[in-house]
């Protein structure tokens, strides 16, 4: 077994790892609390997220209806939108201790993803 095992940064526990820790040291961690802090924050910032994300939508619609074409720099801020939405969710849902911006992580970038056209 390693003996390097360093907890993630907003794991609530610091005492030894062979017995579960107690209802009185969960709730006097400073880790979890903040943890707590980190989530209602991107609470909020995943609410917002979604009312742009709806926004982006209605005007790439729009656009296509009244251009034919699909306007490439909103089809990019629309996949960023997923890709941070998706971020957040992680973190919400305990499968990543790394935070979405603009904590840990940068704003996410579509470059490189393979944005297809259906030309």
């Amino acid at each position: 077994m390693n003996d390097d095992y360093s907890p993630p940064p907003d794991h609530a526990r610091d005492g030894p790892r062979d017995e579960p820790p107690s209802l009185e040291e969960n709730l006097k961690s400073r880790a979890t609390w903040l943890r707590l802090f980190f989530m209602l924050v991107l609470i909020l910032l995943y609410g917002v997220s979604r009312v742009v994300l709806g926004a982006v939508v209605l005007i790439q619609f729009l656009w296509l209806l009244l251009k034919g074409e699909v306007n490439e720099p909103l089809r990019e801020l629309g996949q960023s939108l997923a890709i941070y939405t998706y971020q957040i969710i992680s973190y919400l849902t305990f499968n990543t201790e790394e935070r979405p911006y603009p904590f840990d992580q940068a704003w996410p970038s579509s470059e490189g993803l393979d944005l297809r056209t259906d030309d």
